[in-house]
């Protein structure tokens, strides 16, 4: 079985199917999940251009991450099984590297991780994190698809 359990999280509903599957697999094993949530959200994304808001912008990203991790280690843990966590800000830059890395420092066995499900336009558009994850990971990837858009 897989010991070190990666699970990137945005706080959306698809990266809360993706941390489910991962409490599943860990639930009765001796498996531990670190969750890992990027902030890549460029502040130009921001409301208002206004000076000052930037750093305002950034500090609020930070703390809805550190309120996502906070709500996923709690289900984590009422599941009983060992979770750490890190929170990555690379603003302005695609989540994917940051993931293979994490993965590779820890070092992670598995990465479970949401995806959208993006075809067609939307797909090319936006990019795929999930796709970037699973084309450059050196350790099996599962991935939970939510309902495609």
């Amino acid at each position: 079985m897989y010991h070190n359990i990666l699970v990137p999280i945005d706080g959306t509903e698809i990266g809360e199917l993706g941390l489910r599957e991962a409490i599943g697999l860990a639930r009765g094993s001796d498996s531990r999940i670190r969750l890992l949530h990027v902030i890549d959200k460029a502040p130009g994304d921001a409301p208002s251009s206004t000076p000052g808001a930037a750093g305002e912008w950034t500090a609020q990203m930070r703390s809805n991450g550190e309120m996502v991790i906070h709500d996923a280690k709690t289900a984590v843990r009422a599941a009983g099984i060992e979770v750490d966590d890190r929170l990555i800000e690379a603003i302005g830059e695609r989540v994917g590297p940051f993931v293979i890395s994490a993965a590779a420092d820890w070092p992670a066995q598995l990465i479970v991780c949401g995806t959208h499900g993006r075809r067609g336009l939307s797909r090319m558009l936006l990019g795929s994190d999930a796709e970037y994850i699973v084309r450059h990971s050196a350790v099996p990837v599962l991935l939970v698809r939510g309902q495609p858009e």
